[in-house]
């Protein structure tokens, strides 16, 4: 499989979450292809929620191997779902997150069948990952008995040379402040809320501080983080805002629990302010001592000729979901740069290297389990 080509195929559908149309195009195009190498492929759809693509060698649930994706993208230009090479880079929205590498899923996929490695292979591709991940949590609920040694998930960092061992939690917090109307030439008749919600956001602030590339920026960067997502309150200028709305992004390490942070807002609320935890996760933490990890490792390092280092990451994966289930989870990409911005782009070198170190450590797996 040429991937490069499949890859800007795969970034010419418009598949912005939520993009219906396009995500059935998008899906119908790789079972297509799917289907011509003889892997066994199923479309999960249900009401209300956004399909996933599962892709198989066989037809189990038991998985030596498995790789986990998604084919949706956040929402961009229509010149960027034309994609193109130039200096060596694959520029297009998703070339780097991560149809690039859903293209280097579907290829390690026809490398099992073509070579009828004695494995247990899968590929998994949800379309709303960029939003949630519901269509995943609604298929795992499907297969609930599913389960894969390792998983192998290139969704994470954008530097070849960094496997990301750890992960961080995203936690979703809404906060809600209630006041009473007044005008706003008379502020005395009335309790605004937008300053209820300044005032508990400074007393979070001096818990969660702000980081910036133009402000402050932590030595240590594997700590709790804390984002204002989006703030919204009043209606109009003249009149004092009864309610206001707060939705603040969380990044805990694995040593901060749900719980703690609950116990810190609990100091923050006032009056009139109250929150829900709208969504928590759980941290992905892999032990770097991990031997397939280590031999994954040892592959990269010999197909890249350098060494590779372990590195903690933020952001979430959807790999969380098989890590709790006891999965060993391989996570590195291919290296780029403008992840969800106007010049996202992918270096066409990485996204081969990271085909090769896949196809290689599949054959190592099966010459294992074959003896």
């Amino acid at each position: 499989m040429k991937v490069i080509e499949v890859a800007q195929e795969l970034i010419r559908f418009k598949s912005e979450t939520g993009n219906e149309e396009e995500i059935d195009k998008t899906m119908a195009y790789i079972k297509n292809m799917m289907k011509l190498l003889g892997a066994k492929v199923d479309i999960f759809k249900k009401k209300g929620i956004a399909p996933v693509i599962f892709i198989r060698n066989k037809n189990t649930i038991n998985f030596d191997a498995l790789i986990l994706g998604h084919i949706d993208v956040v929402p961009a230009d229509d010149k960027m779902f034309n994609p193109k090479i130039k200096d060596g880079k694959l520029y297009g929205r998703g070339s780097l997150d991560m149809k690039s590498f859903a293209a280097v899923a579907l290829n390690s996929m026809q490398y099992v069948i073509e070579h009828k490695l004695p494995l247990n292979f899968g590929v998994i591709l949800s379309s709303d990952e960029e939003k949630g991940s519901k269509g995943t949590k609604a298929f795992l609920e499907k297969y609930k008995d599913i389960h894969a040694d390792i998983v192998l998930d290139n969704d994470v960092g954008g530097d070849i040379t960094k496997i990301i061992a750890k992960c961080k939690n995203p936690v979703f917090v809404k906060i809600i402040a209630k006041g009473e109307e007044a005008h706003g030439s008379r502020p005395w008749d009335g309790i605004d809320a937008n300053e209820l919600m300044m005032e508990v956001l400074g007393k979070i602030r001096k818990i969660y501080p702000a980081y910036a590339k133009n402000g402050k920026t932590p030595k240590n960067k594997w700590i709790d983080t804390l984002h204002f997502a989006r703030i919204e309150g009043g209606k109009v200028a003249n009149i004092i805002s009864d309610y206001c709305e707060a939705l603040c992004d969380f990044r805990l390490v694995e040593t901060s629990t749900v719980e703690d942070l609950k116990k810190n807002l609990d100091k923050c609320m006032i009056d009139g302010v109250s929150y829900e935890v709208v969504s928590s996760s759980t941290p992905v933490v892999m032990d770097e001592k991990n031997p397939l990890i280590l031999e994954y490792k040892h592959f990269a390092e010999e197909i890249l000729g350098q060494k590779i280092t372990f590195e903690y990451e933020g952001g979430a994966t959807d790999a969380r979901e098989f890590a709790v289930r006891g999965s060993t989870v391989i996570m590195h990409s291919g290296t780029g740069d403008g992840m969800h911005a106007a010049g996202e782009y992918v270096e066409v070198s990485s996204v081969e290297q990271i085909a090769e170190i896949q196809t290689r450590f599949l054959s190592k797996l099966a010459l294992a389990k074959g003896k």
